[in-house]
């Protein structure tokens, strides 16, 4: 019998829709907003939330951002993700098969279990995206994940990263993206802002009660290794020492909150406005929870969040870039790829 000598690498990042139209994003909405993972409530309430409300009245306002996000090659976090897929598969050589997965949409993540599966791959090692572990978003994938392949005949060896934030080329090509921009500009403060998610996921996910939504975060260890928020503030801090930026000179916040329940603080939107009073009228943020340009990144963190701090009375807010297709982030999922599979 002939053994099977590719192993395969599923890279999966949250999605895009098709096009900036309406109908398209509200399409992504729908089934976006729609996992049990996300909006975490009852079924029913769940439908009705999506469906009534969020998709009908949040389409055609959400297109039109997705209208300033869109660029020739359409959507970046698609394009980067193709281009990662690509340069991944280089460095990995002819040995190794790497397909490319969305979470929500297209490419789907069936159709890219199908493409290492028609390859015959002997084992497959599924990389979420997603630096920090959430429920909503690696714990997502992996649900998706084995949702498909339980009807499978034969099911190979699968393997997950769970979480890449301590991933020292990680740190690093965050860092090398950030070198550019503070060799031109004296700083005055540096924000670290990550996506949010409701107080209440956090809890869900505690070891023994130990999370509490405070100080228990300023310090990662076993018993918080899967709480987000203890991951975003370690996230920062090693960004923060491979820059030597010191720690009174930098903060951690959250953004892009949903609803009226309580997502996990200190808020970005409201932290920005206080900075200018504070003396900070110079200020570099980063996005250090997504790996590629996109909505979250670019026009929140990018555009909106400048105009708030440019209104408060500050004088520079600049943007460090996502990793994008950097080279140095594509040796990092080369590296996690050899320490999984080899």
């Amino acid at each position: 019998m002939n053994k099977p000598s590719k192993k395969g690498v599923l890279i999966v990042n949250l999605g895009t829709p098709d096009s900036p139209s309406t109908p398209d994003v509200r399409k992504y909405l729908r089934e976006f907003l729609s996992d049990k993972r996300v909006i975490d409530i009852n079924p029913i309430g769940r439908w009705m939330l999506v469906n009534l409300i969020i998709a009908p009245f949040r389409a055609p306002k959400s297109a039109k951002v997705y209208q300033q996000l869109w660029e020739d090659r359409g959507s970046p976090l698609m394009f980067y993700g193709l281009d990662v897929q690509q340069a991944l598969s280089e460095a990995l050589g002819t040995t190794y098969e790497v397909a490319l997965g969305m979470r929500y949409q297209q490419p789907s993540i069936a159709s890219a279990l199908d493409q290492l599966m028609a390859k015959n791959v002997s084992e497959i090692l599924v990389i979420p995206l997603f630096p920090q572990y959430a429920s909503a978003t690696t714990g997502s994938v992996a649900d998706k994940v084995m949702e498909i392949v339980k009807d499978w005949q034969v099911i190979p060896t699968i393997k997950f990263v769970e979480q890449f934030l301590e991933e020292p080329l990680f740190i690093q090509t965050i860092a090398e993206q950030a070198q550019p921009l503070m060799e031109k500009t004296d700083y005055d403060h540096f924000l670290f802002s990550f996506h949010g998610i409701p107080e209440r996921q956090i809890k869900k996910a505690s070891c023994d009660g130990y999370c509490q939504l405070g100080k228990c975060c300023d310090t990662y260890h076993a018993k918080n290794r899967y709480c987000y928020r203890a991951q975003c503030f370690h996230t920062a801090r090693l960004v923060a020492q491979a820059l030597q930026i010191p720690e009174e000179k930098f903060s951690v916040a959250f953004q892009s909150r949903l609803g009226k329940d309580p997502w996990i603080q200190p808020y970005a939107d409201q932290m920005l406005k206080e900075m200018p009073a504070k003396g900070y009228k110079k200020v570099l943020a980063f996005s250090p929870s997504f790996i590629a340009d996109c909505l979250e990144t670019t026009v929140e963190v990018g555009d909106e969040f400048k105009e708030e701090f440019l209104e408060a009375g500050g004088e520079q807010w600049d943007l460090v870039p996502s990793l994008n297709a950097h080279p140095t982030w594509v040796k990092c999922l080369e590296e996690m790829v050899h320490k999984h599979l080899d």
